[in-house]
């Protein structure tokens, strides 16, 4: 699939600060899958069309501030808090009130706050090198709100400078960085057509600032699914877990800790699939 055909299949719907890129594909039980930073819906053209087949209704959204979604100024904008809101009146929109939940990355942030609004809103979840708690919280930046910050992220805006932060981007993000000319045609895209105001929030305050979702965390009451890069840079499942274990209350059987790096999608997209279905099924 080219990135042409990816957005060729989105569909927008408009808020009053913007518009949210979508694809809304198939029938039957809705799945979510939520990407993180500075990716887009593109991270899982290669597993939303195996999950239809299957028979689910998938929804793969492009956030507020990245892939097709619209980027407006403003700093505040990018909140977690209103980044969740977003995604829920976005599910609103589809008349959708449950339904199985991926996340990866910061999507996991948009995911917690999400659930503080609307506990009940998420049927299962399935965390893939996610965004938990601060012990597995290991960013490759860090910079604070000010002009050295925006001048890095604006380096994403310009070819020759894009190329080399992507080409470093993949080599600590894979194993094996085997993605075609097309395959980075579509996570350069949407940088080179600036949208990095999204990013510049989360590497700006975010890293600095990471919400506590420990006390909310005993409260949720889903089936937890986890697949994990076992060789992140950026995202560790060791350090943290034994008290994500405990208090998302995920048997063992659920946790599938894989060969693989952050990017997890792009090295084993046939084997989320199939675990995502097989534990949407037993949990039926």
């Amino acid at each position: 699939m080219t990135y042409t055909e990816f957005k060729g299949k989105q569909h927008f719907f408009k808020l009053p600060e913007g518009r949210i890129a979508y694809i809304d594909e198939g029938h039957g039980e809705p799945l979510l899958l939520l990407h993180g930073v500075p990716t887009s819906g593109w991270l899982y053209r290669h597993i939303f069309p195996e999950l239809v087949q299957k028979g689910y209704r998938v929804i793969v959204p492009d956030m507020f501030g990245y892939g097709s979604s619209d980027s407006p100024k403003g700093y505040e904008k990018y909140h977690e808090k209103l980044q969740a809101e977003r995604l829920s009146k976005l599910m609103e929109h589809l008349s959708i009130n449950k339904w199985t939940h991926m996340l990866h990355d910061a999507g996991g942030l948009w995911t917690w706050e999400l659930l503080k609004q609307q506990p009940k809103s998420i049927k299962l979840l399935i965390i893939l090198n996610t965004i938990i708690l601060k012990p597995g919280f290991t960013p490759p930046m860090r910079f604070g709100n000010n002009f050295i910050t925006k001048f890095v992220m604006n380096l994403y805006s310009y070819k020759l400078t894009n190329n080399m932060l992507m080409k470093g981007l993949f080599k600590s993000g894979l194993l094996e960085n085997n993605l075609s000319k097309d395959d980075i045609e579509g996570y350069k895209t949407p940088l080179l057509q600036g949208k990095i105001k999204g990013m510049y929030y989360f590497f700006s305050k975010t890293c600095h600032n990471l919400p506590d979702y420990s006390s909310l965390l005993p409260t949720l009451e889903q089936q937890v699914l986890v697949i994990w890069g076992k060789h992140d840079e950026f995202l560790k499942w060791e350090p943290q877990q034994d008290q994500v274990k405990q208090a998302l209350n995920i048997e063992t059987k659920h946790i599938h800790i894989i060969e693989g790096k952050h990017f997890i999608q792009e090295e084993v997209p046939q084997k989320i699939s199939n675990l995502t279905h097989q534990f949407i099924q037993e949990s039926n």
